[in-house]
């Protein structure tokens, strides 16, 4: 049976939220306002089902960034098949809907339930 894996984005860890911002518009994306925080130094910007998230001085590295449904299932099935977490979801808790794996060659896999 395959995993739902649900919607994901590319966060990009950006220099300048302005600059990649601008960079972002000419390439057709727009700012999805409802999750995106200028102040806090995020945007999330869709073009399509493309879905871009820039964040300035907010992630260590570039993510591959899921947002699914069912985070506690999906967390007990990746640990099932031996895949080690970096930082796991906590049940019991709003804040602690979201858990990271990396990859083989360490890039990061963030996976969230809002």
């Amino acid at each position: 049976m395959r995993m739902n894996l649900g919607q994901h984005h590319i966060a990009l860890n950006v220099k300048s939220l302005q600059a990649s911002k601008s960079f972002y518009q000419k390439m057709g994306f727009v700012i999805d306002e409802r999750f995106s925080n200028e102040q806090q130094k995020y945007l999330i910007m869709r073009n399509g089902q493309l879905i871009v998230g820039l964040y300035e001085g907010v992630i260590p590295r570039n993510t591959i960034t899921f947002s699914v449904q069912h985070i506690f299932e999906l967390q007990k099935q990746l640990k099932e098949k031996g895949i080690p977490f970096v930082i796991e979801a906590k049940e019991g808790t709003s804040s602690g809907k979201h858990f990271l794996v990396l990859d083989p060659d360490g890039n990061p896999l963030f996976f969230e339930q809002h």
